[in-house]
């Protein structure tokens, strides 16, 4: 059964390539960090801090499509881990079915905090079993 959670940190640092986001487990004390690349950790940033951007960016235009194609975005879950590699799947319900698409976790969390309240996010009890969270 996933659990679901909610962003609690964003590092950007200047001087790595990697940024760092924490998820943290919404009704108890499990939390992780998912290394990132800056466009996505930027993005994110941006919409946590509520900064408008002059044209849309790439999250944007991807929350934009699915609405003109009649879908609604559901939720975020991050779904395995393999190799230090995370694995999500972004849900998207069109005519009464739920359709999970595969992504990276940083950009279908990118695409959860573009919403006011933000997309739900889960991640399946194996991988925070895995990550020792």
């Amino acid at each position: 059964m996933p659990v679901q959670m909610e962003l609690s940190r964003i590092i950007i640092s200047d001087i790595n390539d990697h940024q760092v986001i924490y998820l943290k487990e919404l009704d108890g004390d499990r939390q992780f960090p998912i290394l990132i690349g800056i466009f996505e950790a930027s993005s994110i940033d941006r919409r946590v801090k509520n900064y408008p951007a002059p044209r849309p960016l790439t999250h944007d235009l991807l929350v934009d499509i699915i609405g003109q194609l009649d879908g609604e975005l559901d939720s975020v879950v991050i779904t395995d881990l393999q190799e230090h590699t995370y694995f999500a799947k972004l849900r998207i319900r069109r005519d009464g079915e739920l359709i999970e698409i595969d992504s990276r976790p940083s950009d279908a969390i990118a695409v959860a905090v573009t919403f006011e309240p933000h997309l739900p996010i889960y991640v399946a009890e194996q991988v925070l079993e895995e990550v020792g969270a």
